[in-house]
């Protein structure tokens, strides 16, 4: 049978890209708890198998662990909540400080661009009447937003519930779908996926502890008020790969520049927020994630902001995870091992050109 022309492959590949992206968008409300469900289901599958050498019930087994889940989320909304009426009931001392931060930009700007307060003013009330013309619309679509929220969370536990208990019919579903041959190949691949979700997921469990304690102790030593939120917004917030500590960084300085009337308080969180960063960066995560696998920086931030379009900030949480997970398929499987390499980060090769097949192809060509 004669081979396939490799445009043609080329072609069917990213119409199969597009038919799976077009997939997620139209039921992205079902398939992102269950992407999120399964890489829960593996951080868990420890603690499953632990209670099963306790002899507890296959079903109580499942139930614990993600009774604990819960608690532990329950935990940290309380402890969010707590924080945030904290800074409501400063609101008359924000008020003042936002008014003196607004009075002192007001005569920054007039000295430097000669734009005096009436035409501030007036500026301000026709871009409030633009931003008031969108409220409308924004405010329309946050009751489908919060519903699309309340499923999102509602289905975690069920789909993780069903995926721990049903594992083995989806292992034995998958090696039915291949070739008996092919079967050891399967199983390390599902191994490595079970070893890097566990390492990654529990490493950011622990990233969210240590970023919260750091900052929120080096911001209390510079006597920064909200310390515990700040440390909690940007420890959160650092969940999303690249975009989420711009994120925190412009969070971090707007409460800081609301509860306190001197500007150089937001230098101390903003230098304090880089030294966190540099050593989670640099030191910790590295020590505790390890490295499962190595992702390309370009695609990676190519994959969040696409994940992010197609699917929110679900998507943009995912995006990394999901990249791991095809990456370790792509390299054990021949097909798609190029696809492999586009999102590796093999920085080691120096020279691209020299691999087997270029090495070959040059031989024969000679």
């Amino acid at each position: 049978m004669k081979e396939m022309p490799v445009t043609i492959k080329r072609s069917i590949e990213l119409l199969g890209l597009f038919l799976i992206g077009a997939i997620l968008v139209i039921g992205k409300i079902v398939i992102m708890p269950l992407l999120m469900s399964f890489f829960i289901s593996i951080m868990l599958l420890p603690v499953y198998r632990l209670f099963r050498r306790r002899k507890f019930p296959d079903a109580l087994a499942v139930f614990f662990p993600i009774l604990l889940i819960i608690i532990v989320v329950a935990l940290v909304v309380w402890l969010f909540y707590n924080q945030t009426s904290f800074l409501l009931h400063d609101y008359p001392q924000i008020e003042k400080n936002l008014t003196t931060h607004l009075n002192a930009l007001s005569l920054w700007v007039s000295q430097v661009f000669n734009f005096s307060p009436t035409e501030q003013l007036k500026f301000i009330k026709d871009q409030s009447n633009k931003f008031l013309s969108y409220a409308a619309g924004i405010l329309s679509g946050a009751a489908g937003s919060a519903t699309g929220t309340l499923l999102f969370f509602g289905l975690l536990p069920i789909y993780t519930y069903l995926l721990i208990m049903y594992r083995s019919i989806f292992m034995k579903f998958i090696l039915m779908c291949f070739e008996p041959k092919d079967h050891r190949n399967i199983e390390q691949v599902m191994q490595q996926i079970e070893k890097m979700g566990k390492k990654y997921l529990l490493g950011l469990l622990i990233q969210l502890g240590y970023i919260t304690v750091l900052l929120w102790v080096m911001l209390a030593i510079f006597g920064i008020k909200h310390a515990l939120l700040i440390g909690i917004i940007f420890a959160f917030l650092n969940l999303i790969p690249y975009l989420g500590a711009l994120l925190g960084n412009i969070l971090g300085a707007l409460i800081t520049l609301a509860s306190s009337e001197r500007v150089v308080d937001i230098l101390f969180v903003l230098g304090a927020i880089t030294v966190v960063q540099f050593l989670d960066n640099n030191i910790l995560m590295p020590r505790i994630v390890g490295s499962q696998v190595k992702l390309n920086p370009l695609i990676s931030i190519i994959g969040i902001f696409i994940a992010g379009s197609m699917t929110g900030v679900s998507g943009m949480f995912l995006a990394l995870p999901i990249l791991a997970v095809l990456k370790i398929i792509f390299d054990r499987t021949e097909q798609f091992k190029k696809w492999g390499v586009l999102l590796g980060d093999d920085s080691a090769a120096k020279k691209p050109m020299r691999f087997p097949g270029y090495a070959a192809t040059k031989k024969i060509s000679s």
